[in-house]
């Protein structure tokens, strides 16, 4: 099962350097639960709808993936995500390490790990270097986030 949960996720991120959420959302459990620092925790449909916004609004986006590692109920992998955050237009180069759970041959859990004072340094510039460790700044950029995502969902 290791090989076919690798494959998974290279499926999965084969997927996302093509910008097709589509094909990334059907690598997901329908109740799949997904965390990162941007969005906090996401369940079902809003993961996939994530996705789903983040492809459809990527700007100069190119992506790196390796260290594919699966076992029987969990895996991981590193990714490099490059893009033009559209709020500043500054370039973001986010490093991330995921974690996955699988149950029926698809991911039902994706946990994303990386440094969020680092990208809201990139991101936001001044403002991310000065403040984007404090607790106002996290929720700030959650907050937005989640907006962004439900106002995406509105319009579709």
């Amino acid at each position: 099962m290791s090989e076919a949960h690798t494959a998974l996720i290279t499926r999965f991120y084969e997927a996302f350097k093509r910008l097709d959420a589509e094909a990334m959302a059907a690598c997901y459990t329908e109740d799949v639960v997904f965390s990162d620092p941007a969005f906090g925790e996401l369940r079902g449909r809003d993961a996939g709808d994530m996705w789903r916004m983040l492809t459809t609004r990527a700007k100069d986006f190119s992506l790196t993936f390796d260290n594919v590692r699966a076992d029987e109920r969990s895996g991981g992998a590193h990714w490099v995500a490059t893009y033009l955050f559209s709020q500043t237009g500054n370039v973001v180069v986010n490093d991330i390490q995921a974690r996955f759970v699988f149950r029926d041959g698809k991911i039902c859990e994706h946990h994303d790990h990386f440094d969020l004072w680092r990208w809201s340094r990139q991101a936001l510039g001044f403002k991310g270097l000065l403040l984007g460790w404090t607790p106002l700044v996290r929720n700030a950029v959650r907050a937005q986030a989640l907006k962004g995502l439900k106002a995406f969902q509105a319009s579709r």
